[in-house]
């Protein structure tokens, strides 16, 4: 098993824009403004701006949606079409691909109305721009690190909302691409011959409940079977080779193990295929 990343595929379904549409006015659309004008200052009814704004959203002219739900704000900052011109930002910024400014807007939301209900589509916004931008494993994680907190953040916020049970499944997600980074650096010091340097990250992986879960715990379990072995710790590669037996019984991981302890003369619990027919038995008798 090697390093995997994140799929970080633009999120597009529905939930963003459903959410966007019903969080704004019921408005028709402006159809007579063809080219985008110059958004020099002049004070124009707020009804023909949103709406402006709102039919370059449906075109998917992002950057002038922008420019106009940005001068409702300007012309009209208390009224609820500002409100909702903010949270159109949100939409646009993000589908244009500018994830800070995206970002910026969903706090300015979030400080200008903390008690709103649309307040959790600014916090799931946030988190969203920050996951779309974790990279590969092999490079800086700080787009992940910030991902979790704000999807762990509308998950305590919103339970029981589509946010939530979004987050919920991108917190997975993101766990498996931290993950993935401690099991990089860990190969890496393998490969170095630095068995203890190594043998740390294997142990981020293994102690963490929350990676404890992801696609690389057995994999972590392995190697730290390998380090031991390498360091002359024998007992201590025998206990990780039965706990991956214990948890990870039809692991291949775990069939490495057997084999790699039974050539040092070890032998964990249980042979891997007789751990797996056991566990069979228990589900289909017989």
């Amino acid at each position: 098993m090697g390093s995997q990343s994140v799929p970080v595929s633009k999120f597009r379904s529905g939930l963003i824009l459903s959410t966007v549409l019903v969080a704004s006015l019921t408005v028709a659309a402006c159809s007579n403004t063809r080219a985008r004008p110059k958004l020099a200052y002049e004070e124009r009814p707020v009804e023909m701006l949103y709406n402006t704004g709102y039919d370059r959203l449906e075109r998917r002219r992002w950057r002038d949606a922008i420019d106009y739900f940005q001068e409702v704000e300007r012309q009209h900052p208390y009224s609820e079409w500002a409100r909702h011109s903010i949270l159109m930002q949100i939409y646009a910024y993000y589908q244009n691909g500018n994830y800070a400014e995206a970002i910026a807007a969903s706090d300015r939301f979030i400080q200008l109305f903390p008690g709103n209900p649309s307040a959790a589509y600014a916090y799931y916004m946030k988190a969203i721009c920050f996951f779309e931008q974790i990279t590969d494993v092999g490079r800086e994680q700080g787009y992940a690190e910030n991902a979790l907190a704000a999807l762990k953040d509308v998950a305590r916020r919103y339970p029981g909302t589509a946010y939530a049970s979004d987050a919920l499944v991108k917190i997975e997600m993101v766990n498996d691409q931290l993950a993935g980074k401690e099991m990089a650096i860990g190969r890496y010091y393998q490969r170095a011959h630095q068995p203890l340097a190594a043998m740390n990250r294997y142990r981020v992986v293994v102690d963490n409940p929350d990676f404890q879960r992801t696609s690389h715990a057995p994999e972590a379990l392995y190697r730290l079977v390998e380090v031991n072995l390498e360091l002359g710790l024998k007992d201590e590669a025998v206990r990780n080779g039965a706990v991956l037996g214990h948890n990870f019984p039809g692991s291949p991981w775990y069939a490495e193990a057997y084999t790699l302890l039974t050539r040092q003369g070890d032998r964990p619990e249980v042979e891997p295929e007789a751990r797996r027919e056991g566990w069979l038995s228990r589900i289909i008798p017989g």
